[in-house]
């Protein structure tokens, strides 16, 4: 074990290691005039919108929309990130919560040529990958957008290709459903639409607002030769295939449109360069093994794992994937200043622990468990994050503390499981129990039912939401009446409210911008309550500007339907509007709100009701939407009391 560990050898010279990836990244882009800049928290110091960093270039948003950076117009960095989203794909061979993104960045400064390049030398002439290995897609183009193909970028790549004696053939796949009917073609370079090679905060070019910057992007894949396409992706294999055989391993986004008011495209006074290379998958690609957890990084952790259990990693693949991604993650949120609690990062945490030593307990590990195992995880990353050796004693004392108070309930709370099972099916109202009395979280109770081979009834999450909505109705008396949503009620009046609550959020991201985010809101008889994300206080013009939006959508007397959606499908696929840190279940029921003669609705966000059925409820009696109150609730947040009078 130790920093050198790697279990692949090419001949007898041991491969390029990921902490050896990550240093030679670091020193080449330095080389190309890059500053080095530290790792940002993986909690979000001034971005009230998100719970953890979940990508290399969020902490550096601000400066490639425009603010200038104080270290340049070039930088370069490794930045730990964490998608707490994925923590149920953590189990096969390349998902982790948790992973390190490299990044170098260009402000205005260089942009598609010497990006290309020196991505491509390093991963050939510094990492030593087979070019014959590597497989890029570039961006079609979109006609009604009027934005053209980049033809440029696959040019660049063409060139470069050739350069290693290799013929670069170009596919125009368009889709990613083309990819799957019509397969590779002895192609090399793809062209692939805005869902697959386009960047903005709003997504393809067409759901872009006014003022929004965005970019075509050319990713970079690894091919895993001995891997054989799985036809239950589609008939044929292509770059973006879910079968595995082809991984991406980077990103280069160019961000140099900017969309006008007309819905054109015009090109930034400034275009920028934003890449993204995942550091473990690009150590994956220099083993030319698939398996993630076979990298310096995580080996290690695996071996003690297997020592302290007495299992091997092909007996327990998917217990041992769980726990060294999961005790890997709690290290770095720990050293960032997290620790379990139920609430926010803290209940997320306390879930990846709780994860973590239920797997642990299946693999006979009754105890110690973060006593042997995070100060291995410590010494993989010490050198290279200083921070994480200076606070080692108190990151191996808050993870310790949280194995005790979970073990002395995980037990009982096992054996309680087995035996209400035995009855039956498992209902809401059991998972609700084992979540009161032994702290067990509903997933993981889930999670243990099928592990167990237990049945789970349908309806579980309903009942146990129930459930906990009568206990905070119990233990919340200050605020006796809420649940879930913020409404206060079920009477016609907390109906319009909610309903011009939802107008109202739409109005003020599209008077203030994609950055408002609900962080909360509360519904009485009298008023309407919401907090939102928002840097400083509206304006008087700003304030009337959304009060005439919600009132013209009150008068266009919107019709109000719902529907349910996997909640994934609804976030990523649809775009639908939620609050901020809500936790959801695997169904979502999303509120739609659209006039008869429009195509796209003006509010579409997921919601536990109830509603109005048509907005021009909201006006009987001549009432009008009128905001009498804008404040500060707390940094970054701004609260807003309105009321239909």
């Amino acid at each position: 074990m130790g920093l050198l560990f790697n279990p692949y050898k090419s001949g007898t010279i041991l491969a390029m290691n990921a902490q050896e990836i990550r240093k030679a990244y670091l020193e080449y882009f330095k080389s190309k005039k890059h500053v080095i800049i530290p790792r940002a928290n993986l909690v979000p110091q001034n971005d009230p919108t998100t719970l953890f960093t979940g990508s290399g270039m969020q902490p550096l948003l601000p400066y490639l929309l425009g603010e200038p950076h104080p270290d340049g117009t070039r930088l370069v960095d490794s930045q730990t990130c964490l998608r707490a989203e994925d923590i149920e794909e953590v189990g096969d061979n390349r998902h982790t919560t948790f992973f390190e993104m490299l990044g170098n960045w260009s402000f205005g400064d260089y942009f598609k040529q010497e990006q290309i390049e020196w991505f491509f030398r390093f991963l050939t002439e510094e990492v030593k990958l087979d070019p014959a290995k590597l497989f890029v897609t570039a961006f079609i183009g979109d006609k009604e957008a009027g934005i053209e193909k980049d033809n440029e970028s696959a040019e660049l790549w063409e060139k470069l290709f050739k350069e290693k004696k290799i013929d670069a053939k170009v596919v125009n796949l368009g889709s990613e459903q083309n990819g799957y009917e019509k397969g590779m073609q002895n192609g090399r370079i793809f062209y692939y639409d805005a869902k697959k090679n386009w960047w903005s905060r709003a997504g393809i070019p067409s759901n872009m607002p006014a003022g929004e910057p965005g970019g075509p992007d050319t990713e970079i894949f690894y091919e895993f030769e001995h891997i054989e396409h799985d036809t239950k992706w589609g008939d044929h294999c292509h770059p973006n295939c879910d079968c595995g055989r082809y991984m991406e391993i980077g990103n280069c986004v160019f961000m140099q449109y900017l969309k006008n008011a007309d819905g054109t495209f015009s090109n930034l006074p400034k275009a920028n360069v934003d890449f993204g290379g995942g550091l473990e998958r690009i150590a994956a690609a220099k083993n030319n093994n698939d398996d993630m957890f076979k990298i310096s990084l995580l080996w290690p952790i695996v071996q003690e794992l297997e020592a302290l259990s007495g299992k091997t990693y092909e007996q327990e693949l998917t217990a041992m994937r769980v726990i060294v991604d999961h005790l890997r993650t709690a290290v770095f949120l720990a050293t960032d200043g997290v620790v379990p609690s139920n609430k926010t990062q803290g209940y997320v945490m306390r879930r990846f622990m709780r994860r973590a030593i239920r797997y642990a307990f299946g693999l006979g590990i009754e105890q110690g468990l973060c006593e042997k195992i995070v100060p291995t995880i410590v010494s993989l990353y010490e050198k290279e994050y200083p921070e994480i050796a200076a606070q080692k004693e108190a990151v191996v004392a808050v993870l310790v503390k949280e194995e005790k108070i979970f073990r002395q309930t995980l037990r009982k709370g096992v054996n309680e499981l087995r035996k209400i099972a035995a009855q039956g099916k498992l209902s809401g109202a059991d998972i609700f129990t084992l979540y009161d009395t032994y702290g067990f979280p509903s997933e993981l109770s889930v999670e243990e039912a099928f592990v167990q081979g237990f049945d789970v009834s349908e309806g579980w999450k309903k009942q146990f939401d129930e459930r906990m909505d009568e206990q905070r109705k119990r233990s919340q008396t200050a605020t006796k009446g809420t649940f879930k949503g913020g409404l206060g009620g079920q009477t016609e009046t907390h109906k319009k409210y909610h309903t011009a609550t939802h107008l109202m959020y739409q109005s003020l991201r599209n008077v203030l911008g994609d950055h408002v985010i609900q962080h909360g809101s509360n519904i009485t008889e009298e008023r309407l309550r919401f907090d939102f994300s928002h840097p400083e206080k509206m304006t008087s013009e700003q304030i009337k500007e959304v009060e005439d939006s919600v009132n013209n959508q009150i008068d266009k007397d919107l019709k109000i339907t719902w529907e349910e959606h996997p909640t994934k499908h609804a976030i990523e696929d649809l775009h639908v509007l939620g609050a901020f840190g809500d936790r959801y279940g695997d169904i979502v029921k999303v509120y739609r709100m659209q006039a008869k003669d429009e195509k796209k609705p003006f509010s579409f966000e997921i919601c536990g009701g109830p509603h109005v059925n048509q907005t021009k409820e909201l006006s009987e009696g001549g009432k009008r939407f009128k905001i009498i109150k804008e404040e500060s609730s707390s940094s970054g947040i701004r609260r807003i009391k309105a009321i239909l009078i």
